[in-house]
């Protein structure tokens, strides 16, 4: 399994369960048929933003409320190289092994506009609704992808 896929994975976990401590995160990917060493996961909960929370019940690992998507949003903005359009496509080019995260953090906008993306290795295609939309929508990405 990829670095993606375990990553998102790890996501999911940590989402839908409670979750104390590495060890029995690393139990919870092993039932998932994910084997991945300590230090693979602990680099990985490092690059996710992972942290451990103290709650009501004891420890527990979870991305930090107030920021998770401004974290996201800057790894996606740093692997963007290019944003271009046509007049009927916007093609963003990432850099290498980056564009299917990239097409799922714009696919989660949800924005009625776009229809959906397409990603390759290192070409996001997003595809518009109208070809008389593609102007909003490049706006829209830009103004979402990037700090202001």
């Amino acid at each position: 399994m990829g670095k993606q896929n375990r990553q998102r994975k790890i996501k999911e976990l940590l989402q839908n369960n409670e979750v104390g401590n590495q060890h029995e995160l690393l139990h919870l990917l092993l039932n998932a048929g994910i084997d991945v060493a300590q230090a693979t996961l602990s680099r990985d909960c490092s690059e996710l933003g992972v942290i451990r929370s103290r709650t009501t019940k004891g420890y527990r690992l979870e991305f930090p409320e107030d920021t998770p998507g401004q974290m996201i949003k800057g790894l996606v903005e740093m692997e963007i190289q290019t944003i271009d359009a046509n007049e009927t496509t916007i093609v963003i080019k990432t850099l290498p092994g980056r564009a299917h995260g990239v097409g799922s953090f714009i696919d989660h906008f949800k924005h009625p506009k776009i229809l959906g993306t397409l990603a390759g290795d290192d070409t996001v295609l997003v595809i518009p609704a109208s070809v008389n939309d593609i102007r909003s929508i490049l706006d829209y990405i830009q103004s979402n992808l990037f700090k202001t």
